[in-house]
């Protein structure tokens, strides 16, 4: 028809134009073409923007080189994005931290992000957090089970189907439309397939993450990250565990704390870049006697934990003087200048787990022994008395 318009006489067309609309309502375009007269203001505008934007990122980026100078910092990924939080206020709890350090030594150092970053995020691991995660693997895993099930049914329904329509071939006769039914519904099944394989593997790739994230999470929350050690956290359940399996096996269990002597005195003489790589040491030489029997974490500060499953009190005694002998005769050189430190030594305490009302107590009282063993003069390693 000669009167029809071009959209009409071309559905095609008539589409394109529909869909050109709606790409430029969903972009925020006009159908409208903006002058030059109405441009040049928007460039000069968008130019100002972005030249503001430049500035202000290059002025960030030598604070935190300012930042990390100051106080003499590797240039590493992790320094770089604590400076970044503090000068940003990005994460309060760093930024507070951060404050609270300068305020009391005016100054921070490598061990000290370090140990700050990893408490920071063992902060923000919630046991809500974890329980949303592991709701999300839950899901996943059953979507996974569904799309399974899916793909076995849409097997099933597409064997029938073809099943009915070869019982209509017959030989000799017009087979043109049911042979095109067959390809047809050969068609819909591959792509029906294809979409579940690529569901499976999306879902597949969101499970690993999530595994691998629940992974992190987890050694975030239960290791020191200075040291290498299990945390406080990670002793706690521990300790639930060795003491059921003591007394269901009827084991010896003991338990010792130890203590850097006079740590203080090694951060202000040497610094705290030494004071951490002492710790590291003591750690170090504390987690060579550690096998699934012999479980060493990192209490906190300069304190250390030990569990002795299979061990009596003094026999864990034993094993733990040995270590402080070892630590007694090393000559440690501060790395920093060069010169030979003072004999660096730890202090302990020991007590039966066994012998105390619950774990706590038996607690309580290898802490008791450890005062002790500082106040009698240090380097040294005492029994509680199971009287206590």
């Amino acid at each position: 028809m000669t009167g029809a318009s071009s959209s009409a006489a071309n559905p095609q067309h008539g589409l394109t134009d529909r869909l050109a609309r709606w790409a430029r309502g969903f972009s925020g375009k006009s159908d409208e073409i903006a002058t030059e007269e109405e441009e040049e203001p928007q460039r000069a505008r968008a130019g100002s923007s972005a030249s503001r934007e430049v500035s202000r990122r290059r002025k960030l980026y030598e604070d935190i080189g300012d930042f990390l100078f100051a106080h003499d910092l590797d240039l590493t990924p992790l320094n770089f994005s604590v400076a970044l939080d503090y000068l940003t206020g990005a994460h309060i709890g760093m930024e507070k931290a951060i404050r609270a350090v300068l305020a009391e030594r005016g100054k921070i150092t490598n061990g000290w992000i370090e140990t700050a970053a990893a408490e920071q995020r063992s902060d923000d691991i919630t046991p809500e957090a974890l329980a949303s995660m592991l709701d999300k693997v839950e899901e996943n895993l059953s979507q996974f089970t569904g799309l399974m099930t899916e793909s076995r049914n849409s097997a099933k329904d597409y064997g029938a189907a073809l099943q009915e329509e070869v019982k209509g071939l017959a030989a000799g006769s017009d087979n043109q439309p049911i042979l095109s039914r067959l390809v047809a519904l050969t068609r819909s099944m591959v792509e029906k397939t294809r979409q579940v394989e690529n569901q499976l593997r999306d879902n597949q790739k969101q499970t690993q993450l999530l595994k691998s994230n629940l992974e992190s999470a987890r050694r975030a929350a239960e290791h020191d990250h200075l040291t290498g050690l299990p945390n406080r956290r990670a002793f706690e359940s521990v300790l639930r565990e060795e003491v059921k399996l003591a007394q269901d096996e009827d084991e010896a269990l003991s338990v010792a704390f130890c203590d850097i002597d006079h740590f203080k005195v090694i951060n202000d003489t040497h610094g705290h870049d030494t004071g951490d790589r002492v710790l590291k040491f003591v750690a170090g030489l504390l987690a060579k006697i550690s096998d699934d029997r012999c479980h060493v974490a990192r209490h906190g500060g300069e304190e250390f934990v030990m569990l002795f499953r299979g061990k009596t009190a003094a026999e864990a005694c034993e094993a733990v003087d040995a270590v402080r002998q070892d630590l007694s005769t090393r000559s440690l050189v501060n790395r920093t200048n060069g010169e030979r430190m003072e004999r660096v030594s730890f202090s302990a305490g020991v007590a039966n787990m066994m012998a105390y009302e619950d774990p706590r107590a038996a607690l309580k009282a290898a802490d008791r022994a450890l005062y002790l063993a500082k106040e009698h003069g240090r380097n040294r390693v005492y029994l509680a008395a199971e009287t206590d």
